[in-house]
């Protein structure tokens, strides 16, 4: 695959680190009844979950002006359209391919998704020609993409969605082939990182690719879960991949941004 698709489809993943919330019991049984009837409120509200339409998925996606520095566009034309469009040899693997590629990771037909590109080249427009610095141009042409996707289920699908990501990054720890849009991908690894600790769980990793030439590239994905909706983030730093053969971490003034609007 050539490094400008890959890097624009599932290849450019990265998810890394997964956050499992540790429960302690409590020997007191008064605080051990509490805690059963907060569990049973919180499974009606899970069971009583209604996935949002795209629509409405749409308006919480962010928009033009509510993240500085980011110019926000509609999406990209060269990721996957449908879950039709992306295969992979491990059934384990396949949420993670959905994730990074601005899909829903888990049973529901509800998704949308955008792109925030960050703006490089706001410093050197601000600036009188002879004021432009050589630093200037070459920041107006370092390109970061952060590709963002939402998704919304019914009942408990949205737990059961992100458990299949979460999952997934040890099950694919050796990497998975993936084939998207007729391009076909390796991955050599996928590994944990932190998560952002946003919402109400989330989890992190890198994957290394294999790129042109027998080169290998690691890209960075979090995935996050609000309520009812899962959120993808994956970033694409061209400058990096160049000189460094890996991309930019996920920005996290994007996942917050991001998360808050979810309600």
């Amino acid at each position: 695959m050539k490094r400008s698709t890959g890097t624009r489809l599932c290849a450019t993943a990265a998810i890394g680190a997964l956050s499992l919330s540790l429960l302690t019991a409590c020997s007191d049984d008064g605080a051990k009844d509490a805690g059963e009837a907060e569990g049973s409120a919180s499974s009606t509200a899970s069971s009583a979950a209604k996935a949002l339409p795209k629509a409405e998925l749409e308006k919480l996606l962010l928009a033009q002006g509510e993240i500085k520095g980011y110019k926000v566009t509609s999406g990209d034309d060269t990721l996957p359209a449908s879950k039709s469009a992306v295969k992979t040899d491990e059934e384990a693997c396949a949420p993670l391919a959905y994730a990074i590629s601005g899909l829903a990771p888990g049973d529901t037909d509800s998704q949308a998704s955008n792109t925030l590109t960050e703006d490089n080249a706001s410093a050197a427009a601000t600036k009188a020609p002879e004021d432009i610095s050589q630093s200037d141009l070459e920041n107006a042409f370092k390109v970061s993409l952060t590709f963002v996707g939402l998704s919304s289920y019914e009942g408990d699908g949205a737990e059961k969605a992100f458990k299949s990501v979460s999952d997934g990054v040890a099950a694919c720890s050796g990497g998975f082939g993936v084939a998207a849009q007729g391009e076909k991908q390796k991955i050599t690894k996928v590994a944990s990182e932190k998560a952002p600790g946003s919402g109400d769980e989330s989890v992190a990793f890198s994957v290394d690719s294999d790129v042109d030439g027998g080169e290998s590239a690691t890209f960075h994905t979090q995935v996050v879960r609000k309520g009812n909706t899962v959120a993808s983030f994956y970033t694409v730093d061209f400058a990096s991949l160049t000189s460094t053969g890996k991309s930019s971490a996920v920005p996290a003034a994007v996942v917050a941004a991001q998360v808050a609007k979810i309600r």
